[in-house]
């Protein structure tokens, strides 16, 4: 467990890799066909971030947002690398850490992808 300020953040260290996703990929069928197999996911959200759409969905700082979106779980390192090329990283997006509210109250760090320059255009 990892404290940042006054808040405790659980951080999963058994090898599986959460990514929260706000946009295509909270599609069921999309990570299907992008990965061969179902992925289990649950909802989750991330505060001070408002969801946006250009040609893609990105999200951008808002103080004063909520974007809802869902927490994937169980990602292989093969299959961030598969969902990298996917969100074009780093032309489109980048890869980050984030603090993200669980269903169930719990502040969880995952992965997420957030926009390079071309969303502020």
């Amino acid at each position: 467990m990892r404290r940042y300020g006054v808040a405790a953040v659980t951080i999963l260290d058994n090898g599986d890799e959460l990514l929260f996703v706000y946009g295509t990929l909270m599609n069921p069928a999309e990570r299907v066909i992008l990965l061969g197999r179902p992925i289990d996911a649950s909802p989750g959200r991330i505060a001070g971030y408002a969801r946006g759409r250009k040609r893609h969905y990105f999200i951008a700082k808002q103080a004063d947002a909520v974007t809802d979106g869902a927490i994937l779980e169980g990602l292989s390192a093969r299959e961030l690398a598969i969902l990298d090329q996917y969100e074009e990283v780093p032309a489109l997006y980048t890869r980050e850490r984030i603090e993200v509210l669980a269903a169930d109250g719990r502040k969880i760090e995952c992965w997420i992808y957030l926009p390079t320059s071309w969303a502020k255009d």
